[in-house]
């Protein structure tokens, strides 16, 4: 078992290896390099290098599988390989640690993984770099699994900081393009911000406990042996952990990238930014529930707060603020993408009040729909895109405002994704019911009762913003160039079986933790107890029943009224941007917070940078001392040469005077 599990993130790393010497042979063979004749689909799929990062992807999710049943059994295991590093006590060595929580982020990463990269080959199938793209997908699933694996934060921090790279490499994968290239730039140093959090306080437990590995640390935090005196001490790690957190996991104010990082091509949205990277907060707040759970009592509050409060809250107010800015976005992608941020906030709610396992069970489902609701927005890209160029039209295939009735030419894109939307929206009994469902009765018992309100809230935002989407794009007359809409049709059936895979999870996933209020046993909840530190007895009170219906009438609410507005025409819509302009500007423009970060940060900075540490600090005063120093070497340098000029009487002269000198200060 130990060789099987070592296996499952060296699979990915072998298949992005090999796809770098792939280019050392593929222009030996026609087909490799142009996927054969462009009508001939196996021709396309079979001579691709998609095809090798696709059977290692689904190798290591096929052996997932075998590691989840001996998990299932009662099995954990925490394997060193090797040393790392040693340096005075620290030790490090490089390890993973595989419990019921690893086997499900395993599970999801290489399950959904496995799926968005059978998709790629049809959705990457004309680009030049497929072979870079698949280099960078297989390695990104590397350094997800290394993240979620890994035995100590030193090996949890190198995964985290790879898939940070990752990120970076596949936002700016069509690098030509100006915008791309700012938007993997935006990602890369926003990380770096959380990151930096994140580092300090991975240095901060190995000053207080000694050990970076996760077992010692838990053990001494769950023994409560001498902590009350550094309650403050477990808070403040805590928040610069979860820094980190907000950083990868596009919590407000540092989610700015997240939108942005659409530039990238769909299956990498739909495969970092919906179902692993953005999810890796959430489970790192899981995996160190030790310390977010440890009850330091008002002695170690910080402001007043835990750090489980400051999750809570942070996460409470991002799912409200991206879902108003997702009301009014015009672009497909950027509505869901500030969809995953609003529904990440959700998990953060979850894990802050202490409902580690409603938080996972979230992440998981949301993996299902939110993936199938990009590769059904990359579907529409694609379909759009490829009539616009048969037609010699240059429109924007993204915006929602030139779609509509794609209904009726894409069916299958059409069905898979309305099934995702109900799911997100939380009817039931699709998955994004359920686990939302667990996450607002957790969070109504846990006593935070305002958030529960604004959490209900933010379930009428995300029905009504999806429905607006689905009913835009999919109903109603088609708004396309008249010229495209002859060249409308489905997609290939390598994305459209992708389609239908993630739409039967979004559908049934939601079965894997039924709650005892409609008479299940919630099997993840147990599976996960043990690593949670979870109680194993569940039950449901009376009013359980009155928290689910009031979350169901708001994901109907919500969806009533975006069928009202944009199906029967019975909400003015322009009315009311005309009579709400000030909040539809500040919606639309995202509060402004970029804008804000460039005045007032970014701004500052350069100028502080240019005029202060160039201008002054490097050309003035170090350049100067630099300067003065070669100018006075050159000085000296001069009046020594007129002594060495290579006359003998001038050497007589001056040995003379030397011992003329030498006599008068000893006769004085």
């Amino acid at each position: 078992m130990e060789s099987i599990i070592v296996l499952i993130p060296l699979l990915p790393l072998t298949g992005a290896v090999a796809n770098l010497f792939w280019g050392l042979f593929a222009e030996r063979f026609d087909s490799a390099r142009n996927f054969g004749h462009q009508n001939d689909p196996v021709q396309n799929i079979l001579f691709i290098p998609g095809v090798l990062a696709c059977g290692t992807v689904g190798a290591s999710f096929i052996l997932a599988v075998a590691v989840f049943i001996e998990v299932s059994g009662g099995e954990r295991f925490n394997i060193d390989y090797f040393t790392w590093f040693a340096a005075g006590s620290l030790k490090i060595t490089f390890g993973y640690l595989v419990d019921a929580l690893t086997v499900t982020m395993m599970l999801v990463v290489t399950g959904v993984g496995f799926v968005i990269h059978v998709y790629s080959l049809g959705y990457m199938q004309e680009d030049p770099d497929r072979r870079r793209f698949f280099v960078y997908m297989n390695l990104f699933i590397f350094s997800m699994l290394t993240l979620v694996m890994a035995n100590n934060f030193v090996v949890l921090f190198l995964g985290w900081e790879l898939v940070g790279l990752c990120s970076y490499l596949l936002i700016a994968f069509w690098y030509k393009k100006d915008s791309a290239a700012f938007a993997g730039t935006k990602a890369f140093i926003v990380n770096r911000i959380g990151d930096a959090g994140f580092l300090i306080g991975i240095f901060l437990i190995f000053a207080t406990f000694g050990t970076l590995h996760y077992d010692e640390v838990f053990a001494n935090i769950t023994s409560h042996k001498n902590l009350l005196p550094i309650a403050t001490v477990i808070t403040g790690i805590g928040l610069l952990l979860f820094v980190g957190a907000m950083g990868k996991s596009a919590q407000a104010p540092l989610h700015v990238w997240l939108p942005d990082a659409m530039e990238g091509p769909t299956p990498v949205s739909a495969l970092i930014h919906a179902a692993t990277m953005v999810t890796a907060g959430v489970f790192m707040v899981a995996r160190c529930w030790p310390i977010f759970s440890f009850d330091v009592g008002p002695a170690g509050y910080v402001l007043g707060l835990s750090a489980g409060n400051v999750v809570t809250y942070f996460g409470c107010f991002t799912a409200l603020f991206a879902a108003t800015i997702g009301l009014v976005q015009t672009d497909i992608k950027r509505i869901i993408a500030y969809s995953t941020i609003s529904q990440l906030g959700y998990m953060f709610i979850a894990v802050g009040v202490g409902a580690y396992a409603a938080g996972i069970f979230h992440l998981v489902t949301h993996a299902f729909f939110k993936a199938l609701l990009f590769l059904g927005a990359g579907s529409v890209i694609h379909i759009l895109h490829r009539a616009y160029h048969q037609a010699h039209i240059s429109d924007d295939p993204q915006d929602i405002r030139l779609m509509g009735g794609l209904r009726s030419k894409a069916g299958i894109t059409a069905v898979t994704f309305i099934l995702a939307w109900i799911a997100i929206s939380g009817i039931p009994p699709f998955s994004g019911f359920f686990s939302k469902d667990e996450i607002l009765t957790a969070t109504y018992h846990a006593n935070y009762t305002w958030v529960f309100w604004f959490s209900i809230l933010g379930v009428v935002l995300t029905s009504l913003y999806m429905s607006r989407l689905v009913f835009m794009v999919f109903f109603g007359e088609s708004r396309a160039h008249p010229a495209a809409q002859s060249y409308i049709h489905e997609s290939p059936g390598v994305m459209t079986a992708a389609l239908i895979t993630l739409a039967a999870l979004s559908v049934l996933g939601g079965f894997i933790n039924i709650p005892p209020l409609f008479g299940g046993s919630m099997h993840l909840h147990h599976f996960l107890s043990s690593s949670l530190g979870l109680s194993d007895t569940t039950h449901a009170a009376p009013v359980d029943w009155i928290l689910m219906i009031i979350s169901v009438l708001a994901a109907v609410a919500g969806i009533f009224i975006a069928w009202m507005a944009f199906i029967k025409n019975k909400i003015r819509i322009d009315k009311i941007v005309s009579d709400y302009q000030t909040p539809y500007r500040w919606f639309y423009n995202k509060y402004y917070l970029d804008e804000f970060y460039s005045a007032y940060i970014i701004r500052p900075l350069t100028w502080f940078s240019e005029s202060v540490l160039w201008k002054l600090i490097d050309q003035k005063i170090l350049s100067g001392i630099v300067n003065t120093t070669a100018y006075a070497t050159e000085i000296t340098g001069r009046l020594l040469r007129i002594v060495q000029s290579g006359f003998v009487q001038t050497y007589a002269f001056f040995l003379l005077l030397g011992i003329a000198l030498m006599l008068y200060y000893l006769i004085h």
